[in-house]
């Protein structure tokens, strides 16, 4: 088998690896433990990651005592930053009484309360670990509520990776791993086409749910558009297909009720997690009350009939995740937090575009909400952020097109400048974000973008 030919030479890359030699050392011993030494994907960068010691607000601070801006932001969880005194106090508190109980629990109620009164669709809650576990429980019980296999989902989209959903585009075979049997009752529709999905409803008699992220893929990288969301509802009722929303992401970031409350289109069922629990692990799937008979006990008679669905979980509406859940949704139940985060990154996305123009550089930054997104643009096409917002830009170039190599440079040089950017590349923004953490990441871009452009990776 042929070795991948070695990376070219870069300044960039050595002076980022340079500046982290105790990330590097811990990389070092971790390659020994961890597949390409790391715990999720998105945290592989090359040559090294940075390793992180402690986060406050909007920043946090590596093993070589490196500061930087976070827009990783806990992958989304962390829309009041890192150890907002409300939830730091509250998972103390929960500490010192109990981490397992094994047994139901006050806070158990009060967070699933708090769910349902800011949650349009949220009728009854039922909790879950993680964002992947909600998915692979909504699809469950819309199965098991129609009677139907059929799942549509969208090309780009992300909803976790259990089997039912991994595969995130049209390809010959499922991903290693995973059963061409289960993979063959996934239909990938084209995101954003509401006619190729009608077509489907059409042809298909089987289809038990589409399930799509409210705001298009990763929070918006692929934009979706408003008005899609209200024709796939209409759609989606009119063939007796049930809507699930996964706002595992978008849940309480959008709006205290999600995108659904911002949008104003309720689905039949949805995933929450990440900020859900505070950024402690945690989720929950929420929807139509009658859709949660299945996982329902039924007394006939003397005899108690089991759960259709029997839903297990050793840490489910876990004390601690409770705790932090309820401190996060009770501060962001008025909006200001959302309106705060929502305001700075509008200002971070205009500076940015201000910069690259100043720059010459033909890249653009976009997005909605508290996120951002940065567009290499790699075929070098005159292009705005309107014109990708109105889904003029097509969506394979948008995700997933550019090299990773490039990525790895974008992520390490803004590192370099003490900013840490989500790998895609991008960001999301905390209610605790503001002007100075503006100002280092609009002088990182500019130092960034000359690099790029001395290496030829500018375009």
């Amino acid at each position: 088998m042929r070795s991948a030919a070695p990376a070219p030479p870069s300044a960039l890359l050595d002076e980022y690896a340079a500046r982290t030699p105790a990330s590097a050392k811990l990389y070092a011993r971790a390659e020994g433990l961890f597949p390409s030494g790391v715990t999720h994907v998105a945290r592989y960068l090359r040559p090294h990651p940075i390793y992180v010691t402690r986060a406050q607000g909007s920043r946090k601070w590596d093993a070589d005592g490196r500061e930087y801006v976070d827009y990783f932001g806990g992958h989304g969880a962390l829309l009041l930053g890192h150890g907002h005194p409300a939830v730091v106090e509250a998972v103390a508190a929960q500490l010192s009484r109990g981490v397992h109980f094994g047994a139901a629990h006050e806070r158990e109620v009060e967070w699933a309360e708090l769910v349902r009164e800011l949650v349009p669709c949220a009728e009854r809650v039922r909790f879950t670990n993680s964002g992947t576990e909600a998915t692979l429980l909504a699809l469950r019980i819309a199965r098991a509520a129609t009677g139907k296999r059929g799942i549509v989902r969208f090309a780009g989209h992300f909803h976790g990776w259990q089997d039912h959903l991994a595969q995130a585009a049209p390809a010959p075979e499922p991903p290693a791993g995973i059963l061409p049997a289960v993979a063959d009752h996934v239909l990938i529709s084209p995101p954003n086409d509401i006619a190729a999905v009608q077509a489907l409803f059409e042809t298909r008699e089987d289809i038990a749910a589409v399930i799509l992220e409210p705001t298009g893929a990763t929070f918006g990288q692929i934009p979706c558009p408003p008005a899609f969301l209200t024709d796939l509802r209409r759609l989606a009722s009119r063939h007796g297909v049930l809507l699930i929303f996964d706002e595992v992401v978008t849940g309480f970031r959008c709006a205290p009720g999600g995108a659904q409350a911002a949008y104003g289109v309720t689905p039949d069922l949805c995933t929450l997690g990440k900020i859900v629990a505070g950024g402690l692990p945690g989720a929950a799937v929420a929807g139509r009350a009658g859709l949660f008979e299945a996982l329902a006990f039924h007394a006939e008679g003397s005899r108690v009939q089991p759960p259709a669905i029997a839903h297990q979980g050793t840490c489910n509406a876990n004390p601690l995740s409770a705790a932090a859940g309820i401190a996060t949704l009770r501060v962001l139940r008025d909006g200001h937090a959302h309106a705060r985060a929502n305001s700075v990154a509008a200002a971070l996305r205009h500076a940015l575009n201000e910069t690259l123009r100043a720059c010459g550089a033909p890249w653009c930054v976009y997005g909605e909400f508290s996120g951002f997104h940065l567009y290499p643009n790699p075929t070098g096409e005159p292009v705005t952020p309107g014109e990708i917002l109105q889904g003029k830009v097509p969506w394979m170039k948008l995700k997933g097109a550019t090299p990773a190599p490039l990525l790895h440079k974008i992520r390490a040089g803004f590192l370099i400048h003490g900013v840490d950017l989500a790998p895609w590349p991008g960001g999301l923004l905390s209610a605790t974000h503001g002007e100075e953490d503006l100002e280092r990441t609009v002088a990182a871009l500019r130092r960034v973008a000359a690099r790029l452009k001395e290496e030829g990776d500018l375009g």
